[in-house]
């Protein structure tokens, strides 16, 4: 999911079960919000105590474990528009990534895990000892798919993060960028993919 809390923007995950749902870690750009921060602060809360939902009229209500309706939202008349233009043209390599328990991986090299978005929609990226193809799409503020990596077939050696992230790779929803860096969330909580620019 993404969006914004009246100041800041905010993207993460959220797991649906029927009329459950729940909303996993939140990352957030830190501007200064003044007069705005409690309530910044109160939404972000509503999110975090949120376990049930239902959408009357057109509008989304959301309610914790006691059944107090914590938030009202109303469906916007049109759709935010794309946020793509952030990513065309950028190239990344990793840094670290955080489980969804918190746990961190990091590289022994981080310029052997890159990505770099095309302006035409394709990008390259290279996984430790592979290298390969594939397309990327940004259907609104913050949303993010990848299609399928087409990717060498060089066997990495052991500790490699090849396997993890090929794996997780049509996983990703979203992204965010913050103080000069990406981070692309796993659906469902997984975690969370940061990446810095990529070094000459």
């Amino acid at each position: 999911m993404s969006g914004s809390d009246g100041c800041n923007r905010i993207a993460g995950s959220f797991t649906l079960q029927g009329a459950n749902v729940t909303f996993g870690q939140m990352l957030g750009t830190l501007m200064a919000c003044g007069t705005s921060a409690e309530s910044e602060r109160a939404f972000r809360d509503a999110l975090q105590a949120t376990r049930r939902f239902r959408i009357v009229g057109g509008r989304l209500e959301l309610f914790n474990d006691a059944g107090t309706r914590v938030a009202v939202l109303e469906a916007p008349e049109q759709a935010p528009p794309a946020a793509s233009s952030q990513l065309q043209g950028t190239s990344w390599q990793l840094v670290r990534f955080r489980g969804g328990d918190d746990a961190t991986l990091t590289p022994d090299d981080r310029a052997k895990y890159t990505i770099e978005f095309g302006a035409d929609g394709r990008l390259t990226a290279r996984v430790d000892c592979n290298r390969g193809r594939g397309t990327w799409t940004s259907q609104g503020s913050n949303q993010l798919q990848f299609g399928p990596l087409a990717l060498t077939r060089a066997q990495c050696p052991a500790g490699s993060l090849h396997d993890q992230i090929v794996k997780q790779w049509s996983s990703i929803r979203s992204f965010l960028i913050k103080d000069g860096h990406l981070f692309l969330a796993l659906m469902a909580d997984g975690g969370t993919y940061e990446f810095e620019p990529l070094r000459p």
